[in-house]
């Protein structure tokens, strides 16, 4: 097995005007790249992560700032453990924060049950929210680089929250006489 290489992205960015700087920590975030400190992120070595990092490269040298890419493995297998259990853990914290989102959803439902309220509003309103959660997902798994171990789990519960909204559509329109 061919040990991994990281892009390495090192850049300082002037601290006023704050917007470009905070850009470049939401392009980089968005992008899946674990901070090691400020101004010292990783991500695997692919293409598209060579080449959005150099665009990164020119936003912030327009911002005033300066950047090096650098390509970087880890010294031995200790140190390359490390650095997927960051990748790793920093997507845990996305699908935790998934999961309440899902469990937020499924209170809500429960709410609309015992207080007998089977309106189409609600349903809409849910299956809005079920939509945010698919591509919430989608988006975190796509980011998932390295297997986190939580990433089974919320796939499981979005499967969940669509039978449950399945099940409360079909009481919504059983409560208005859709199904006979």
């Amino acid at each position: 097995m061919v040990p991994p290489s990281w892009l390495l992205f090192t850049y300082k960015v002037p601290s006023e005007p704050a917007p470009p700087r905070i850009a470049v920590w939401r392009k980089l975030k968005g992008m899946g790249a674990v901070y090691l400190q400020s101004g010292l992120c990783l991500l695997p070595r692919t293409e598209e992560h060579t080449r959005r990092l150099k665009m990164l490269e020119n936003d912030v040298a327009q911002a005033g700032g300066e950047a090096v890419i650098l390509e970087t493995a880890a010294l031995d297998r200790s140190q390359e453990e490390k650095v997927l259990a960051r990748f790793r853990s920093d997507r845990n914290e996305a699908y935790r924060e998934f999961l309440e989102k899902c469990a937020d959803m499924e209170a809500e439902i429960a709410k609309e049950r015992a207080a007998n309220k089977f309106s189409y509003a609600e349903l809409e309103e849910n299956e809005v929210d079920l939509k945010k959660l698919r591509g919430w997902l989608a988006k975190i798994t796509r980011l998932d680089f390295y297997g986190a171990p939580l990433a089974a789990e919320a796939a499981e519960r979005l499967r969940a929250c669509e039978a449950l909204l399945d099940a409360y559509a079909r009481q919504v329109f059983d409560a208005h006489d859709e199904n006979r």
